[in-house]
């Protein structure tokens, strides 16, 4: 895949960076982070530029049609959204309707990033009906805003309203960019170091025959998956944070720490917030929310959930995970896990956590159910303990410590504590001089071709 590759990210993020630095005002910075955009996506993904092209020419038009003299700008709305869930419906859920229906479909190549990008769309037509001051008369701002290459592949969602004061407006400093620089290697440390040593011995557990799988064997896989997927999802995150802060621009975060949560409803305000806040802006509270009653309440965070799973992948897997998710959200408003022991409500928690993405990695339905079976139901002989025992090589412990350190808010408590005085700029100093150390030690991981592509990219 172009986009892992390592040698292409280098030289383009060079050039796009340079060449942005040379540049003197702001609409021809502009104008180069969307064509840099636009071949980055083109080069990796030659065959679905054109419905990008499209999908920003589509939601262009239907943003015009915004405006408070539009007396149709209702059912113009419901077109946009209808329009922008036909394109994902076609080129991500067409086959697998047709495989529920029993019928064939010829296979149909998922775009990467199309998840992505068209709820960006969908997200600047929606704040444009709510607001007509967000309506963007420049098409090529508005493909600079759902082009834009950091988060174009896997995000986080970037929501419109966020997103269009900086189109204008914003600043590049000095700190800001030595800032954006450390939070892309920490990103890319996280994904290299961490991430890939638990997708090694997730992927060997997960591809092993169920029928081979002992309880230590089937927990370890579980254990390695959950820092995998947050690891390589959150290091993500931060390359994109960071990029964007190198050219001005602010993101929101998208992770703060969901394996510290106390309950699924804090978990969920902690994981991947950018698709959780969007679904709650633009479905739950159009549904109601919690305005209308505690079944309806239920009900909402239901569909939501249904729909957050499905939105992550056309398969019974994903909207199982997301099910699983939902119904543990409504049932915390009756068990109501405030009230529990801290160390229950963390336990508690994390072992839903640990279950659920058992269906968001296992290869289909049968295949999760049985792992979890195996999870809990004593098997296995010499043969699988000799083959947990080979898996927790030296490399692999001290991974799983870092693991556990690193998913915790560790550094960023010890950072605000010495943030006082001479200590806060000692801090400061050994937190570049550990970046600059950690981007040679990227260097040489990426050289060895010892990487593997980051999980959303399927999304």
């Amino acid at each position: 895949m172009v986009f892992s590759s390592p040698v292409f990210l280098f030289a383009f993020l060079t050039a796009v960076y340079i060449l942005y630095r040379i540049i003197p005002t702001k609409t021809l910075k502009n104008i180069l982070l969307l064509v840099f955009s636009l071949l980055f996506y083109t080069y990796g993904e030659s065959k679905a530029i054109l419905l990008m092209i499209i999908s920003i020419a589509v939601n262009y038009i239907f943003g015009l049609a915004m405006t408070n003299k539009n007396k149709f700008r209702k059912p113009v709305l419901v077109c946009a959204v209808t329009v922008n869930l036909l394109i994902l419906g076609i080129f991500k859920y067409a086959g697998f309707g047709a495989g529920l229906l029993g019928i064939t479909l010829p296979h149909i190549a998922l775009p990467i990033g199309i998840s992505f990008y068209t709820f960006q769309a969908m997200s600047y037509v929606i704040d444009s009906y709510r607001n007509p001051e967000y309506i963007q008369k420049n098409l090529f701002k508005l493909a600079l805003y759902i082009t834009f290459f950091p988060q174009l592949i896997a995000g986080p969602i970037v929501k419109y309203y966020d997103f269009a004061n900086q189109i204008d407006n914003r600043e590049i400093t000095p700190q800001k960019t030595a800032q954006g620089i450390r939070r892309f290697i920490t990103g890319l440390s996280k994904k290299l170091f961490i991430a890939d040593t638990m997708a090694f011995t997730a992927d060997y557990v997960y591809g092993l025959d169920t029928a081979d799988l002992s309880v230590p064997l089937a927990w370890l896989g579980a254990v390695s998956y959950l820092f995998q997927i947050y690891f390589d999802f959150s290091g993500y995150s931060d390359m994109a944070i960071g990029l964007g802060m190198m050219f001005g621009f602010n993101f929101r975060e998208n992770f703060n720490y969901p394996y510290i949560s106390q309950s699924m409803q804090d978990f969920w305000r902690r994981w991947h917030i950018s698709v959780s806040t969007w679904f709650k802006e633009y479905l739950y509270i159009p549904l109601g929310g919690n305005r209308k009653g505690k079944f309806r309440t239920a009900v909402n965070r239901l569909i939501v959930f249904f729909c957050t799973g499905l939105w992550h992948g056309a398969s019974l897997n994903f909207i199982v995970w997301g099910l699983i998710n939902g119904v543990f959200m409504m049932t915390e408003s009756v068990t109501k896990p405030e009230k529990w022991l801290r160390p229950f409500r963390h336990i508690y928690t994390m072992l839903i956590t640990i279950l659920a993405f058992v269906f968001f990695r296992a290869e289909d339905l049968p295949k999760a159910c049985k792992f979890i079976g195996h999870m809990f139901c004593p098997s296995g002989d010499s043969v699988q303990t000799a083959m947990f025992m080979s898996m927790l090589n030296p490399m692999y412990i001290l991974t799983f410590a870092l693991a556990i350190v690193f998913s915790m808010p560790v550094v960023r408590i010890a950072g605000e504590k010495a943030n006082t005085g001479k200590s806060a700029e000692i801090c400061e100093f050994g937190s570049y001089a550990v970046s600059i150390v950690l981007l040679l030690l990227c260097i040489l991981t990426l050289s060895a071709n010892t990487y593997s592509p980051f999980i959303y990219f399927r999304f």
